[in-house]
């Protein structure tokens, strides 16, 4: 009675939760009112309100209010200091706030600005917020190709913010004024109608209720509810359990269980699923959040502030990379793109020969790669090509480029660009749909999202120097509770898991190091639908249909070239990656997204970096990676032209492009070599990441990694990795399967390991 009693009341408050409550954040802003005077004419040189409009654009409402509208008028700036103030951890923030201040003097101004901030009337020397708006636009601009790389970092650091803030903030009714001018709807306009039907259903049936909580509703531990209640329902799962008083450096709780796996994505939910399958009690750590269907929004802005790393906003230190990774129950898989590709070949064989890990060679890998994609529904049928793959596979299909169909893990008829924000149907299987499952059904298993592990627990061996796992150390809100286990699992992500060895006192001088991103540079192509045969057909958006369902290889390096793949980009992210050189130019470009696709260059690289803490990465691309996403990006520029593409561009600070149409082949030819050649590695052209690995690296000698074939560190026993970090190098591929693959293996020997203890 007393659960079917809390099942209602979640139904009741789910029912009527304010849109606005439910789904926004904001940030208390706590920059001094010099600062903000400073951001706003920031804001409002990025995003100012125009009354020029085009002939065209005049005749529509939204897009006229569009170019009327100003980041200030949105509330953009005090939004941005909120995220200044508390959100964002990049270790240069201090230099944001030194040059606000900066800017709100009139010497820091002319420091910064140079003549263009001189005035001919007294006083003479002017503050940034008082330079008229055509000069503050020309100031921005050579920022963003000054000689001097603070000023580059500085343009890129509040272009990010401002543009991906504004375009991605919703009022009190969920909307942005921008999304109409931009032919965007917000949220699959779809989902809201599903959500409330299944709310009607919900009550009585079971079926129902998993459709929309979401499979793993009933493993869920809320470890913010009153202590005894917890305590409760954990000995109620099975759990040994033992409360204590809060005291300094003393839990409240420790819970005792056979294997504790930190992280829940692609690597840490399927050696949670395996082991509790296998019998034993397993408890999952979770920093992130979970996001049942019926807690999706798939608003952009408050999705990525969720269910994102750092909301979104992880950079290098020297903002040359801005990297993108889940943070949130099921991790990456919760918020990937989908693609599902197996372990390359010629990679295996590197890792195998010239590693000397022969693991990779090994029937058992080969049995995982085959047991991961089974389970994961992998497949390569595609009912409908979406916007940007059907570009992608024409024009490689005109030039004679091979082109690859790209498995995924969804069914064919999954037509979601939504996907990147959570999956709302549970088509895409994620952990959360299979491994993690496994783990609820089985009944031995917990998930105890927002706590975030603080310390791996070792002690020493009664005999010998190696110490030896006995759990963890995590904390929620302002509690730290200890899970005691016979095995400790992390699975925190390549960017998270270092950190959290180091906090742990392992002293092994490879965590951190060998760090890979997978660099990637992108190209777009303007695809008008005012002619009467458009192609893509007029109904098609480019934030529409299977994210990745196409692929194009650079053959420059069987081992090390690039990939051509296409990106989800929502128009927060659209408008922050595409170029700057002016605010109309700006308005009239965002204004045209929904026909704009996008298609990138993905190297494997052979440049690494450093996890120095948890929001500090250090990073360097060599020059053979910066040759191999050139000639990708070469590439991209002739499949979007060859595809039909009207205008096409690249994110380069200089902002340049082409109408194809119009240009005679030696001026596209000459156009395409000059743009694909420009510099990769001085701050002009914005690279992304979304795969990270390497960080904990695999190897067969403690000299030079941090895991051993079976997972295991190489300091602690029975303390084992399972995520991208013990990547030996690069893969090349999205990671998806290789990880997974990864941890079913080092899952078979930690159940050796549990069988072994079970017996001594």
């Amino acid at each position: 009675m007393e659960q079917q009693k809390k099942e209602e009341e979640v139904i009741e408050l789910g029912t009527f939760l304010d849109d606005y409550v439910k789904h926004s954040t904001f940030y208390v802003n706590s920059l001094s009112f010099p600062e903000m005077e400073s951001l706003s004419a920031l804001c409002d040189t990025f995003l100012p309100s125009n009354d020029v409009v085009s002939s065209s654009a005049a005749a529509d409402d939204s897009i006229a209010k569009f170019f009327l509208s100003s980041a200030s008028m949105a509330g953009t700036p005090q939004r941005i200091g909120g995220l200044i103030s508390q959100r964002l951890k990049h270790p240069k923030k201090w230099l944001i706030r030194v040059v606000l201040w900066m800017l709100s003097t009139r010497v820091g101004t002319f420091i910064l600005c140079g003549l263009l901030s001189i005035s001919t009337h007294f006083p003479f020397f002017l503050k940034f917020s008082q330079i008229h708006l055509h000069k503050r636009e020309k100031i921005l601009h050579s920022w963003s190709l000054s000689f001097f790389s603070l000023l580059r970092m500085l343009f890129k650091t509040v272009k990010l913010l401002c543009l991906l803030v504004f375009f991605s903030q919703v009022d009190e009714k969920g909307e942005n004024l921008a999304w109409k001018a931009m032919d965007y709807p917000g949220p699959d306009p779809e989902f809201k109608k599903e959500q409330e039907a299944a709310l009607k259903l919900v009550k009585n049936n079971e079926e129902e209720k998993e459709k929309l909580f979401g499979p793993l509703y009933k493993g869920l531990i809320d470890m913010n509810l009153p202590r005894d209640i917890t305590a409760n329902s954990l000995r109620l799962s099975g759990f040994p359990v033992f409360t204590y008083r809060p005291k300094i450096n003393n839990p409240s709780l420790v819970i005792k269980c056979d294997a504790v796996v930190v992280g829940s994505g692609s690597g840490g939910g399927v050696v949670a699923g395996v082991l509790a399958k296998a019998g034993y009690k397993v408890v999952v750590i979770e920093k992130g959040n979970y996001f049942a269907r019926s807690n999706l929004s798939l608003l952009e802005g408050p999705s990525m502030d969720q269910m994102y790393l750092s909301a979104g906003l992880m950079a290098t230190d020297d903002m040359g990379v801005v990297v993108l990774a889940g943070s949130t129950v099921g991790g990456g898989s919760t918020i990937n793109w989908s693609a599902s590709i197996r372990t390359p070949q010629h990679v295996t064989d590197e890792w195998s020969n010239a590693y000397g890990l022969e693991i990779f060679d090994s029937k058992l890998y080969k049995e995982a790669l085959d047991v991961v994609c089974e389970k994961m529904g992998v497949q390569s049928e595609i009912n409908e090509e979406g916007f940007n793959n059907a570009i992608l596979r024409k024009g490689c299909e005109e030039l004679g480029y091979n082109v690859n169909t790209i498995p995924r893990n969804s069914s064919s008829d999954h037509y979601c660009g939504w996907c990147c924000l959570g999956c709302k149907d549970g088509k895409k299987k994620g952990t959360c749909e299979t491994w993690l499952l496994d783990l609820v059904n089985s009944g031995n298993g917990l998930i105890l999202p927002n706590c975030e592990a603080i310390k791996v627990l070792h002690k020493r061996r009664r005999r010998g120097n190696r110490r030896v796992a006995s759990g963890v150390a995590f904390a929620f809100g302002k509690e730290v509770c200890v899970v005691q286990s016979k095995v400790t699992i992390v699975a925190c992500g390549a960017l998270s898991t270092p950190p959290l060895l180091k906090r742990s006192g392992l002293k092994n001088s490879n965590i951190g190091k060998h760090l890979h991103l997978h660099p990637v540079t992108m190209a777009w192509g303007y695809f008008p639908d005012d002619q009467p045969l458009a192609w893509p057909e007029k109904h098609k958006k480019s934030y529409q249909g299977g994210i990745m369902t196409a692929m194009s290889l650079v053959n420059s390096d069987k081992s090390y070239g690039a990939v051509i793949q296409t990106p989800s980009l929502h128009p927060g992210m659209f408008a922050s990656l595409m170029p700057w050189v002016s605010c109309v130019d700006m308005k009239m470009k965002r204004g045209r997204f929904s026909r704009t696709a996008h298609i990138f260059a993905l190297a494997r690289d052979k440049g690494s970096g450093k996890v120095n803490s948890p929001n500090s990465i250090s990073y360097q691309m060599e020059a053979p990676d910066e040759e191999n996403l050139q000639k990708g990006l070469e590439k991209v520029l002739r499949i979007l032209a060859a595809a039909g593409a009207e205008e096409i561009g690249t994110h380069h600070s200089k902002g340049r492009s082409l109408n194809v149409k119009k240009a005679s082949y030696k001026e596209f030819d000459k156009f395409v070599k000059r743009e694909s050649s420009r510099s990769l590695r001085d701050l002009s052209t914005q690279i992304c990441s979304a795969h990270q690995m390497g960080s904990c690296r695999m190897g067969i000698d403690p000299r030079n990694s941090v895991v051993n074939e079976m997972g295991e560190t190489w300091e602690v026993e029975g303390l084992f990795i399972a995520d991208t970090s013990v990547f030996p190098t690069a893969l090349g591929v999205n990671p998806m399967v290789t990880v997974q693959a990864i941890a079913y293996c080092t899952a078979q020997s930690v159940l050796q390991l549990l069988k072994r203890k079970k017996f001594c």
